[in-house]
């Protein structure tokens, strides 16, 4: 008797890309860290795509999967239409907006994991801190890239204590990495550590899925405190574009 193995998660996800494939006009692709996790330590060439899927072409615009942005990106389209959950960073932000702090504080709240809603969870402090670095206070930036250290250290004077939610996640005896240590020194004689370290307050380690809050409730402090390109977020020529151009485009081939 032959026993079937179940699928994998992978198998499912390949077999999903597999019939999008079929009905797109042209070849999307995975990255190649995603198939390096699948234990392909190669990655296709152009030339190598075109044999397996004749007469289709290289994904180089556009992904059909994904909402159409328009042609003038704002951050709050990309909200919108390209991070995986608001949630999180919205009650990140209501917490702070009912507690009357400053509003960049409040703007650093709502955009403190961006990298990990759109980009990427490995140092998202610092990822997020580079893609909004052109366009806001550079408090708000510095904010965003010192509260990946400072979330690991409680703070007693803000009532701020070491997560239950990180002993669940990453045990009990876990260490944050040295270069964590040394941030979080340099970030604690910081003129803005107390911005960063608000973050951390109103950060919101066990949400609220059920939650009732909105984007609508930040228009304004957005739009006084984000420096939106006249060109729309990612086609401007800002140290950081790309990061966005990649955020609305996330399967171009090159």
């Amino acid at each position: 008797m032959n026993v079937v193995q179940p699928k994998t998660l992978s198998d499912l996800a390949d077999e999903v890309d597999h019939r999008m494939e079929e009905e797109l006009e042209r070849v999307v692709t995975k990255s190649l860290l995603f198939n390096l996790g699948d234990g392909k330590v190669y990655y296709d060439s152009g030339a190598t795509l075109a044999a397996k899927y004749p007469g289709k072409f290289m994904l180089m615009g556009d992904d059909p999967r994904l909402p159409k942005m328009p042609a003038k990106p704002t951050l709050l389209d990309y909200f919108r239409c390209r991070f995986a959950s608001m949630n999180h960073l919205l009650q990140s932000a209501t917490h702070a907006l009912k507690a009357g702090l400053p509003e960049k504080t409040i703007l650093a709240c709502l955009l403190h994991d961006i990298a990990v809603a759109g980009f990427i969870r490995a140092d998202h402090g610092y990822w997020g801190a580079q893609m909004i670095e052109p366009y806001v206070d550079e408090e708000v930036s510095w904010a965003v890239r010192a509260h990946q250290a400072l979330r690991f250290f409680p703070d007693e004077s803000v009532g701020y204590k070491y997560p239950e939610a990180y002993i669940k996640a990453f045990g009990a005896d876990y260490k944050p990495e040295p270069y964590i240590y040394e941030a979080y020194k340099r970030a604690r004689e910081h003129k803005w550590y107390m911005s960063a370290r608000l973050i951390c307050v109103n950060d919101i380690y066990s949400f609220d899925p059920n939650a009732k809050v909105s984007i609508d409730d930040f228009v304004d402090i957005v739009g006084r405190h984000f420096r939106q390109p006249e060109e729309g977020l990612g086609w401007d020529s800002s140290p950081s574009a790309h990061m966005w151009r990649t955020l609305m485009r996330p399967t171009r081939f090159l």
